[in-house]
């Protein structure tokens, strides 16, 4: 699935996951609940498969036992204020503990790096709860 900057809503939503900090996760439950958390993401930009975003989850979530269930993942942007600016994807979502730790990523950490020393101890410390590497391959973009 690729996101296609040639046309202006998937031009704008490529802005918008190159720059905002805060999206919003959902897993599903074994059962079938829906589960949706804030996350911090990193868009990888396209690949041959058609781009990745990636997280570092915490290894003591719920989500790690969803996708291990079932790898189908919603993510969403927030919209602005009048419900418009939409982009929503969805995704299959592969837990990698091969890929590089958050403390060895410094597209990431330019991105969160002053928000993880402020809030979180740094990049190591941080890893020490959030270690799973999460990457969401799109299947579908909804933007408008």
């Amino acid at each position: 699935m690729t996101i296609d900057p040639a046309k202006p809503v998937h031009a704008r939503a490529l802005e918008r996951l190159a720059h905002e900090r805060v999206a919003w996760l959902t897993t599903v439950t074994p059962e079938g609940q829906p589960q949706t958390m804030p996350i911090w993401f990193l868009w990888l930009g396209e690949t041959p498969d058609g781009g990745e975003i990636l997280v570092y989850g915490d290894r003591r979530a719920r989500r790690n036992h969803n996708l291990e269930a079932n790898d189908r993942v919603s993510f969403a942007l927030r919209t602005d204020e009048h419900g418009a600016d939409v982009v929503v994807i969805e995704g299959r979502a592969t837990m990698d503990p091969g890929y590089p730790q958050l403390f060895d990523n410094p597209a990431y950490l330019t991105k969160y790096g002053d928000s993880i020393e402020r809030s979180l101890g740094g990049p190591h410390k941080m890893a020490e709860t959030y270690d799973v590497p999460i990457r969401i391959r799109p299947t579908r973009v909804v933007a408008y």
